[in-house]
């Protein structure tokens, strides 16, 4: 991805897919995937890993017929005793879905539905599989089965104003970053990333009752920090530097 702008346009058209054509993902496009993946595992201390013939993961019991024709898969792994392993996860998970949209491939983040004691995901003593992403080209429509599923777990999406607090009246730039917060996905769309603002800085949060909990914070803190223009420290209620 070139540039600033790639990312945030990235963020506004990007939309969940699980039905995938059986066309391979070219060759120059895995390639660079495969670059992202290895310098994000250098930056954040992870371990995920490329996969291709994933699709035997999804089996009718654990999908219940939600995927078709998964072929390509990113795993989400890392040490048990890496820092913050779900938000680097959630952070780094979606800097690839990103990087995925603008080469114009489909992504799915999936968390449950899928066959996680598959030995397609052999794991280091010290590892944990904390997700996946299928990856893949996709019909230039939503299939009425996605539609169908997008209607059915996706709720409306909670008010700006209701997604932060605020000590004094917020500046353009983290208004812009909360929109961006808007369009991150999280597990059912629940939206439980809180963010706050005071004149000393700004901080976001999740209650951490559901595992997904720390996921969605990644998630969340990249989308604001790529459209504010700064970088977020790993942890909850971590410091946004603009």
């Amino acid at each position: 991805m070139n540039n600033q702008t790639d990312f945030l346009s990235a963020i506004e058209t990007r939309k969940s897919r699980r039905s995938y054509t059986t066309e391979p993902i070219a060759p120059a496009k895995i390639a660079y995937l495969q670059k992202k993946i290895q310098k994000f595992n250098m930056e954040g201390g992870l371990s995920l890993a490329w996969l291709e013939n994933g699709g035997k993961a999804f089996t009718a019991l654990k999908s219940y017929g939600m995927f078709k024709n998964v072929e390509s898969i990113i795993i989400l792994k890392g040490s048990r005793s890496t820092s913050d392993l779900f938000e680097r996860i959630g952070y780094y998970g979606e800097l690839l879905v990103l990087e995925a949209t603008a080469l114009e491939l489909g992504s799915c983040w999936i968390a449950g539905t899928y066959d996680k004691k598959s030995d397609l995901f052999p794991l280091e003593n010290d590892e944990e599989l904390v997700s996946i992403l299928s990856i893949g080209n996709v019909p230039p429509e939503q299939t009425l089965k996605e539609k169908f599923v997008y209607r059915t777990i996706r709720r409306k999406s909670i008010p700006l104003e209701k997604l932060y607090t605020a000590e004094s009246e917020v500046p353009q730039w983290f208004i812009s970053g909360m929109k961006a917060v808007q369009k991150a996905p999280s597990a059912i769309n629940s939206q439980r990333v809180r963010f706050h603002y005071s004149e000393t800085g700004v901080t976001a949060s999740v209650p951490g009752t559901r595992t997904t909990d720390p996921i969605d914070l990644g998630i969340a803190k990249l989308h604001f920090a790529l459209a504010a223009e700064g970088n977020f420290s790993f942890g909850n209620e971590a410091v946004f530097i603009k």
